[in-house]
């Protein structure tokens, strides 16, 4: 089988492929022969050694996955061989023909879901949903700010805040990307590179600052966050894309007893009701067609050095995918 592999880190070219034996699931563990894998910023970040969890090298990138079920491990039940599945991996591995799951991380698919599909909303789709309603617990009228609202989790985040009877403001770094958001519900998109999004928000308020802050850019961004949220605010950090941002997060805290939270998907436990109810949520809105996922582009296993290089590029709104198998 191929595999992408990242012996030291560092640059797109870091990855290579190379040929090795299938490897067989363990007890409690599922093979999944891969079809598509989804392209993530922690993809990027576990290739040039920024990632904050410990990475060790050699590296198989990819930690989002659909496929059908190869073989079954010991102990394995109510799964069938052939079986459509996705999977967000608790470690790295998708970049590869057969990746090997632990039976709780495997997402049972609806049998009319494409392959492609299911594999661009594990991942982000399952983030947003946690932050919103189990981190950050929006409510009808709560005003959301949502910085880098043109990637994959800021778009789900708008989707679903929005649903949630929210009302989304959001902030761009680069100039063109306020279209799709603005499409699927938010009423202002703030390119950062040419306005002060704190002094936006603050005048969209009316001086009140915002209710949620939703951060995956970080060392750019997170300061500055404090400046625009409402007293007894909260602001949810979930990725560090422009760096690490300053240390004491208690000296922004105690000015308005802000609260904050560092989010991290797989910190939730899969066997819990927090994430069979998300997982069951999300699958249900996509199927039902309110929540959008939005495919930007498609790159066979062989081209995933330019799938990174477009994903730093900045230009992308919506989700990147690497094709397997490539199975719809």
């Amino acid at each position: 089988m191929r595999k992408i592999v990242v012996r030291q880190p560092g640059g797109p070219e870091a990855m290579q492929v190379e040929e090795c034996p299938a490897p067989a699931p363990g007890p409690d563990e599922v093979a999944v022969d891969v079809a598509y894998c989804g392209c993530n910023w922690a993809d990027v970040m576990v290739r040039n050694n920024s990632y904050p969890h410990p990475t060790e090298y050699p590296a198989v990138l990819g930690c989002e996955i659909s496929g059908r079920i190869r073989a079954l491990g010991e102990n394995v039940t109510g799964f069938e061989i052939g079986q459509p599945v996705a999977a967000c991996l608790p470690v790295d591995g998708g970049y590869a023909d057969v990746c090997i799951v632990p039976v709780q991380d495997i997402i049972p698919l609806p049998p009319d879901m494409p392959l492609d599909l299911a594999a661009a909303f594990p991942l982000q789709a399952l983030t947003a949903y946690l932050m919103l309603h189990d981190i950050g617990r929006v409510h009808r009228g709560s005003i959301v700010l949502i910085h880098a609202i043109g990637g994959g989790v800021g778009l789900c985040l708008t989707q679903l805040a929005t649903k949630a009877g929210c009302r989304v403001l959001g902030t761009v770094g680069t100039a063109g990307k306020d279209k799709r958001p603005l499409d699927v519900g938010a009423e202002r998109v703030i390119d950062r590179s040419r306005e002060d999004f704190a002094e936006a928000a603050l005048e969209w308020t009316h001086g009140r600052g915002v209710d949620f802050v939703y951060d995956s850019v970080g060392a750019a961004t997170l300061d500055r966050s404090f400046d625009a949220i409402r007293k007894f605010g909260h602001i949810v950090s979930y990725g560090e894309a422009s760096g690490k941002p300053f240390a004491n997060i208690w000296e922004r805290m105690v000015p308005k007893s802000a609260s904050f939270s560092r989010f991290h998907l797989g910190h939730v436990d899969p066997n819990s009701t927090t994430w069979t109810t998300a997982v069951a949520d999300v699958v249900e809105a996509i199927q039902n067609g309110w929540l959008k996922i939005f495919i930007e582009e498609v790159f066979p296993l062989e081209r995933a050095a330019d799938m990174h290089r477009r994903l730093e590029s900045r230009q992308v709104s919506g989700k990147l995918l690497l094709r397997v198998a490539g199975e719809r």
